[in-house]
């Protein structure tokens, strides 16, 4: 999990094993977390299947950058 401040709200980007059996590649399912003091703003939901740990988690604080952004 990476997290970042931006515009006074803790983001959250988050990856969560995406695999249906053992069989398959390792994927990553990507999303992210908004929150202002200690409350949930906003939550993404799934974004998509990554490859790395790290895309997900990019791919989150992204989308997080983007709703703040949109709404701020």
């Amino acid at each position: 999990m990476q997290t970042e401040k931006y515009r006074g709200y803790t983001l959250w980007g988050h990856a969560i094993l995406h695999q249906e059996n053992i069989l398959q590649r390792r994927r990553f399912a990507g999303s992210g977390t908004i929150m202002r003091d200690t409350k949930v703003v906003e939550v993404s939901g799934v974004l998509s299947s990554f490859d790395t740990d790290e895309e997900a988690e990019s791919a989150g604080l992204s989308w997080c950058r983007a709703w703040v952004d949109s709404h701020g």
